[in-house]
C-alpha cells in the first residue's frame, strides 16, 4: 500500500458503506453529506483547504483535507446581568460561564465574564460529529433493519473513518468505525482491505473494481457504449436522464451490445424506446440513416468471463418480452376508436371539487372552440383536437407508460386518419412542460395547449388552490409559463380577461398571478420586476404588448432623459401627495398673463406631447411614446429650477400643481412610473 508522505496534508476520510442506494438519491445525499459536515466543522471553528464527496451505488465517501490538529484554545467575552442584579440572576450567568464572581467585570453598569475554551482534538471532533449527522442524515425515504433503530436508505454494513492516517473511533447502532473497507461485491476478493490515506483509498477500491468517482463512471458507460456499437455500425441514441441513472446503478459499468426482435420495430419509435429505459434501464441504438435499430446497449456491473454474452443474450429475453407486452397493448388500442374512450373518462375523476375528466375535456373543448379565431385555428377543428386530447387517458398503452399521453393519442388519431392538423395538437397540447421544450406554433396546436393550461389554472384557483410558497401541487405556475410563453413566443394577441369571460370559471386573483408569473419569466431575461409591475398597473392584460412596454421603458430608462425624467416624477408625486393630504388639488392647467416663461414653456410642451403620446400608443409604438416623454425633461427642469411651485399667491400656486398634476398624467399614459423603483 502507498505510504503517506511525512508531510502530507491531513485528511479526514469517511466512508459509509451499504446495501443498494437508489440511484436518484445517490447525487444528493454527497451533497448532503458534505453540506452537513462542511456546516458542522465551521460551527467548530475548524477550518480546511478542500472538500470532495462521492456517490455510487453502495458508498457515500468524503474527503477533507487541511484540517488541523485542532481547535485552536478560544476566549470570548461574555455579557451578564446588570450590576446589582438579584443574586439569583448572578448565579445563574456564573453557573454558565464557569467563572468565580471575583474575576467579573464590570463595565458600564454590566457585569462581564472572560470565558476560556480549550480547544479540543479534531479527531475527538469528527467522532461526535459523524454519529450525529448519521443519525439525523435527510434521506428522502430510509428504513430500519434487524434489532436496531439507525434509520438509513439501506441496511448500513460498514463505517470507515480516518483522521491523519489514523481511526477516529465511534460506534453506530452497533457498528464500529475502522479503517477497513471492500471492493466490488463479486468481482473483488472477499476479504475487506486496509485504508490509510484517501489515494489509498482510491487505488485500493479500483484495483477491486470499483470506480469511485460519478463523472469518472459516466464517461467510461458513455464511451463504452459507442464503442460497442460503433464496432456494427451502429450509434448510441442520446439519453442524458438515463446515462445518469445508470451511472448510479453499476460500481464497475461495462456496457455490452444486444439484439432484439426486428419486429417490434413496427411499434412507434417511443414506445420501443421508453420500453427499455423505463423497465430495463437499456439505451436505444440507431442504424447510419438515424432510424432505431434493432439492438439495445446494457450496462453490465461486471466484467463476464464470456465477454458479457450471457448478460446480452439475457436482456434481450428481458426485453422481448416487454415489448410483447407493448405491442398486445399497440394492436388492442388500434381496435377502438378514440372518440369511443370518452365514455370511459366520463368515471375518471380530475379532482374531487372538478368533476370527471369528461367534463374538464367538454371544458377544454368549448374554450379551445371560442380561442380558435384568435390563434388563427379553424374552431372545428380546435375543438375535436381537444375532444380527443385526453382519450389516450384510458388506453392500455398509456396505462403502462403515462409519459406517452399526448404522443399515444397522436399515434391513434393519425391512423384514423384524423387532419393531420388535428393530429399535431394531440400532440403537442402538453407542451411546453418545461423551459426547454419548445412551444407549440400550429394553430390549432396553440388553441388546444391554451386551452388546457387555462383551464387548469383557473379550475385550481377556483377551488383556492393558488400556490402558496413553496406548495404547488398542481403545478400551476408550470401551466402559466407555460401560456405565458405560448402567448408571446407565437406574437398571439390575447387579453387575459377575454379567456376569463370564455372560462366556465371565475378569473378572480388569476390575473394577478399571471403578472407575477411574466415578472419571473422577464426576470430571467434580465429586466426588472418594477418595471414589469408599472405597465401592468395600467390594467393592460395582453401579455404580447406588456412584453413590448416593458421592453421599451426599459430602454428609455437606460437612457440619461428617461433617468432625469423619472427623477422629476417622482419630485412631482412628493409633491402632489402632500398638497392632496391637505385638501382637492385644482385640475386643468392654463395660461397666465403674469406666468414666469418657465411655467409657460412647460403648459405648451405639455400640450405638444400628450397628443403625441397618444398617438403613439394608439399604433402600439411604446419606443415613441416614450420618446415623445422626452421633450419634458428640460421644460420640467427648468420648471423645478425657477419657478416657486409653492406660491402664496393661490391662484399662482393652483396652477402650477395643476401643471404638474399633467405631467403626471401624460407620463402615466405610458406606465406607472410610482411603480418604478429608483
Amino acid at each position: 500500500m502507498k505510504r503517506r508522505a511525512p508531510d502530507a496534508v491531513p485528511e479526514f476520510v469517511l466512508e459509509l458503506l451499504s446495501e443498494e442506494i437508489p440511484a436518484r438519491m445517490q447525487a444528493g445525499a454527497a451533497r448532503d453529506l458534505e453540506r452537513l459536515i462542511v456546516d458542522r466543522l465551521g460551527r467548530d471553528e475548524l477550518p480546511f483547504e478542500s472538500v470532495a464527496a462521492y456517490a455510487g451505488p453502495r458508498r457515500l465517501t468524503l474527503c477533507i483535507e487541511g484540517l488541523p490538529p485542532g481547535q485552536t484554545d478560544r476566549v470570548e467575552e461574555r455579557k451578564g446581568p446588570r450590576i446589582g442584579a438579584p443574586e439569583a440572576a448572578m448565579a445563574g450567568f456564573l453557573r454558565s460561564t464557569g467563572v468565580a464572581r471575583e474575576a467579573l467585570v464590570g463595565r458600564d453598569g454590566i457585569w462581564f465574564a472572560r470565558v476560556e475554551r480549550a480547544g479540543r482534538p479534531t479527531s475527538q471532533l469528527i467522532a461526535e460529529l459523524v454519529p450525529e449527522i448519521v443519525a439525523a442524515f435527510p434521506w428522502p425515504k430510509s428504513m430500519t433493519w434487524g434489532s436496531g433503530s439507525l434509520r438509513w436508505v439501506r441496511p448500513l454494513h460498514r463505517i470507515l473513518c480516518l483522521f491523519d492516517g489514523k481511526i477516529a473511533h465511534f460506534s453506530i447502532d452497533g457498528i464500529e468505525s475502522g479503517d477497513f473497507t471492500e471492493g466490488h461485491r463479486f468481482m473483488a476478493p472477499p476479504e475487506p482491505f486496509r485504508v490509510r490515506d484517501f489515494d489509498g483509498y482510491r487505488e485500493g477500491l479500483a484495483s477491486r473494481f470499483v470506480v469511485l468517482d460519478a463523472a469518472e463512471r459516466k464517461r467510461r458507460i458513455l464511451e463504452g457504449s459507442r464503442s460497442v456499437c460503433a464496432a456494427r455500425g451502429l450509434t448510441l441514441v442520446g439519453d442524458e436522464g438515463l446515462l445518469e441513472e445508470v451511472t448510479g446503478m453499476a460500481e464497475w459499468p461495462v456496457p455490452l451490445l444486444g439484439d432484439m426482435d426486428p419486429r417490434f420495430l413496427d411499434l412507434p419509435p417511443e414506445v420501443v424506446r421508453t420500453s427499455m429505459r423505463a423497465h430495463q434501464r437499456y439505451f436505444a441504438v440507431a442504424d447510419g440513416g438515424g432510424a432505431l435499430a434493432p439492438h439495445f446497449v446494457v450496462v453490465a456491473n461486471i466484467e463476464a468471463a464470456d465477454g458479457g454474452g450471457l448478460i446480452a443474450a439475457g436482456a434481450g429475453r428481458v426485453l422481448t418480452a416487454r415489448l410483447a407486452d407493448a405491442e398486445f397493448f399497440w394492436r388492442e388500442d388500434l381496435a377502438r376508436t378514440l372518440g369511443s374512450r370518452l365514455t370511459t373518462l366520463g368515471g375518471v375523476t380530475f379532482h374531487a371539487k372538478l368533476g370527471t375528466m369528461r367534463e374538464r375535456v367538454a371544458r377544454i373543448e368549448a374554450l379551445a372552440r371560442a380561442l380558435a379565431p384568435t390563434v388563427g385555428a379553424e374552431p372545428d377543428l380546435a375543438a375535436e383536437a381537444a375532444r380527443l386530447c385526453k382519450a389516450d387517458l384510458a388506453t392500455a398503452m398509456v396505462g403502462e407508460f403515462p409519459e406517452l399521453q399526448g404522443l399515444m393519442g397522436a399515434y391513434y388519431a393519425a391512423a384514423e386518419g384524423r387532419d393531420p392538423e388535428v393530429v399535431q395538437a394531440i400532440r403537442e397540447h402538453y407542451r411546453p412542460q418545461g423551459p426547454s421544450e419548445p412551444v407549440p406554433t400550429a394553430p390549432t396546436a396553440v388553441a388546444v395547449a391554451l386551452a388546457d393550461k387555462f383551464d387548469t389554472v383557473l379550475a385550481f384557483f377556483s377551488i383556492g388552490e393558488a400556490p402558496t410558497g413553496s406548495r404547488d401541487p398542481f403545478a400551476l405556475r408550470r401551466a402559466a409559463l407555460g401560456v405565458i410563453r405560448t402567448l408571446t413566443e407565437n406574437g398571439v394577441r390575447l387579453p387575459l380577461r377575454q379567456v376569463f369571460a370564455a372560462s366556465t370559471f371565475d378569473g378572480a386573483g388569476v390575473l394577478a398571478f399571471f403578472a407575477d408569473r411574466l415578472k419571473v419569466a422577464l426576470r430571467e431575461q434580465g429586466a426588472r420586476h418594477d418595471l414589469v409591475d408599472a405597465v401592468f398597473a395600467l390594467g393592460d392584460d395582453d401579455l404580447v404588448r406588456v412584453v413590448s412596454r416593458v421592453e421599451a421603458l426599459t430602454s428609455f430608462l437606460g437612457a440619461k432623459d428617461g433617468a432625469n425624467l423619472l427623477a422629476a416624477y417622482k419630485r412631482t408625486g412628493n409633491i402632489l401627495d402632500a398638497e392632496a393630504r391637505k385638501g382637492d388639488l385644482a385640475l386643468g392647467p392654463s395660461r397666465r398673463v403674469d406666468e414666469p416663461a418657465e411655467e409657460g414653456a412647460l403648459f405648451d410642451a405639455l400640450g405638444a406631447c400628450r397628443p403625441k403620446v397618444a398617438d403613439a400608443l394608439a399604433h402600439e409604438d411604446f419606443a415613441s411614446a416614450l420618446s415623445a416623454l422626452s421633450a419634458l425633461r428640460a421644460p420640467v427642469d427648468d420648471f423645478f429650477d425657477r419657478v416657486l411651485v409653492n406660491s402664496p399667491v393661490a391662484a399662482e400656486r393652483n396652477n402650477r400643481l395643476a401643471i404638474l398634476a399633467e405631467v403626471r398624467a401624460v407620463m402615466g399614459l405610458t406606465a406607472d412610473f410610482s411603480r418604478v423603483s429608483g
